[in-house]
């Protein structure tokens, strides 16, 4: 296989180049297969790349004279903003220079760029934004979290296809269950986009589907792939990292009550960490926009060196497995 090629955008997130750098410094340790390119401020890029000692002949620098920030209006950004890093990210992987972008900015600018510069799949109606999020027996796929949020039932019916691929591909689950959002488990239940989509669903051969599933019990581990139109999808989402961040709080709360709450806190704090891991963004490598020509990952603005790790080998696994060669196969034969 030839190396792989990955370019991240290192202007617009809160905490600047250095944990991009930092992330690829330990990327390059773990695997070597794979090169990459920085996009951003070309000086500040290359002090920073001295002061860690990585490896030249995998990584380059291209400057950009612009910045797409979080307060610019996203399509309009992409059109006006053509030396911003985001846009020459993206149009790298347009040209077949890259085979990812990997970016912490403005997530519509990003999406629209996704969208409009690298461009959907053949016979995709909408790119949605997928999530993997925690359950109580592992990581289920959440799309669309926020790039499409007015559907017809048949995205929703590719997002079903495109989120049984990923599941099965990347993260290895064997048929997995795919279940629409809805507010109810019967039929007759939902809103008129949910209850037109769900019996194309059911008559699909291709995917597990296994009806719809209120969003209480998507933390059971009900199913594999969650669908959903963009709206619903990313008020669910932020709903979840809301709660984890009080649920984490009330803990670090109820461990500091007194000393003998501390001396437990100490007995306990490793095995506590390590369960608790796994509900934080970190390792989840971000968020992929599907069903385009190339592959869009998207990580939290205030990103550290951790989630921008986790997204490299996340556009690597993707990349090596070929889901987006999946993804269009699966959609050239409708």
């Amino acid at each position: 296989m030839d190396r792989i090629k990955l370019a991240i955008d290192t202007l617009g997130g809160d905490n600047g180049a250095e944990p991009m750098v930092v992330a690829v410094q330990a990327a390059f340790e773990k695997y070597d297969d794979f090169d990459i390119t920085l996009y951003g401020k070309e000086g500040e890029l290359n002090d920073i790349i001295n002061k860690y000692g990585l490896d030249e002949t995998r990584v380059r620098v291209v400057g950009a004279t612009e910045t797409i920030t979080c307060h610019d209006a996203p399509v309009d950004a992409v059109r006006r903003k053509k030396d911003s890093s985001m846009v020459l990210a993206l149009t790298s992987v347009k040209n077949g220079e890259n085979q990812a972008v990997i970016s912490a900015g403005n997530t519509g600018a990003l999406l629209a760029g996704g969208t409009f510069i690298v461009g959907r799949a053949k016979g995709v109606k909408r790119a949605p934004l997928a999530t993997l999020v925690p359950t109580r027996t592992g990581d289920c796929l959440m799309l669309d979290c926020g790039a499409n949020v007015d559907v017809k039932p048949e995205a929703l019916v590719q997002f079903a296809k495109m989120g049984s691929i990923y599941m099965e591909s990347i993260m290895g689950v064997k048929k997995p269950k795919v279940a629409l959002v809805n507010i109810g488990a019967e039929d007759e239940k939902g809103n008129e986009l949910v209850k037109q989509t769900l019996p194309v669903l059911r008559q699909l051969k291709d995917i597990n589907f296994v009806g719809s599933i209120e969003s209480r019990d998507i933390v059971s581990g009900q199913a594999d792939v969650i669908v959903c139109e963009a709206f619903t999808g990313n008020c669910m989402l932020k709903l979840y990292e809301g709660v984890g961040r009080m649920f984490m709080s009330e803990i670090k709360g109820v461990l500091n009550q007194s000393p003998k709450t501390k001396l437990g806190a100490a007995l306990i704090y490793k095995p506590l960490k390590k369960h608790l891991k796994r509900f934080m963004a970190d390792d989840k490598g971000g968020a992929p926009l599907l069903g385009i020509k190339g592959l869009v990952v998207k990580i939290h603005g205030n990103s550290k060196n951790a989630e921008a790790e986790s997204a490299i080998y996340q556009c690597r696994n993707f990349i090596i497995s070929g889901v987006n060669e999946k993804i269009v196969k699966s959609f050239e034969q409708v």
